[in-house]
């Protein structure tokens, strides 16, 4: 990858309809073509992404990039870990998350919102309440990368704070701009933390990294009932408070 230099990277001029189009445009696919990404169009979107601001230009992220076999091997032993939990929940303990994602204590209006986003994707798969083994079959998509050709999974050096996860929310969706930029979909995905144990031996992180999360990638499936999920968003006025 050439490096753009920074006289390169300041005149560069944003097309703000191109900008909202891809934010806009972006959403969590669930299932992917099988069609391959080039390795080119890749390392394109990472040197965009890599543009993202960091505190002091720390730029803490680490990113594995599992395409082929490799891709593979992981997903199935991650589906075997996710099975053999299903089958035994004390395993969970063996699985933990290494820091909290989710809050240990829900509350409103988080809570409502964690649930109609739960209870319509269910809905548009016809998924009913208590309906186990299809629950645990739809959310084992996730460590298949939803039949995504790329999977990437991302980790940040244990010694940096938290503000660095600030940093890498704004590394991520910059990767996921990019991605919509060369026509592709993505989906970030927390539910790979709780196997970092397995994915660092498959990627060959060392001891220092932590798990942020992992992330499919690829050419979204349009035609597929899951991708027709579309999640809501609040108005700006309800979060936005004016001060004058």
């Amino acid at each position: 990858m050439k490096e753009l230099s920074t006289s390169q990277v300041s005149t560069q001029v944003a097309d703000g309809n191109s900008v909202d189009a891809a934010i806009l445009s972006r959403f969590s696919a669930r299932a992917f073509l099988n069609k391959p990404v080039e390795k080119s169009v890749l390392e394109d979107l990472l040197q965009v992404a890599a543009r993202a601001p960091s505190g002091t230009n720390t730029q803490p992220w680490k990113v594995y990039v599992l395409q082929g076999n490799a891709k593979d091997k992981l997903v199935n032993e991650v589906c075997d870990a996710h099975n053999a939990m299903a089958a035994n929940p004390a395993l969970a303990a063996d699985y933990a998350e290494e820091y909290d994602y989710y809050p240990s204590q829900w509350v409103s209006p988080y809570i409502d919102r964690r649930r109609e986003c739960g209870f319509g994707l269910y809905g548009v798969l016809g998924i009913a309440k208590g309906e186990k083994e299809k629950m645990h079959l739809q959310q084992q998509q996730n460590f298949r990368f939803f039949g995504a050709p790329v999977g990437l999974i991302f980790t940040i050096d244990k010694v940096m704070g938290r503000g660095s996860l600030l940093d890498y929310g704004m590394f991520l969706q910059s990767v996921m701009v990019a991605a919509r930029a060369r026509g592709l979909h993505t989906c970030p995905q927390a539910a790979w933390n709780n196997f970092s144990k397995i994915i660092y031996k498959h990627v060959g992180a060392g001891d220092n990294e932590m798990m942020v999360c992992g992330m499919s990638l690829g050419y979204a499936d349009e035609a597929a009932l899951v991708n027709t999920f579309k999640t809501t968003r609040i108005d700006p006025s309800t979060f936005t408070h004016w001060i004058e």
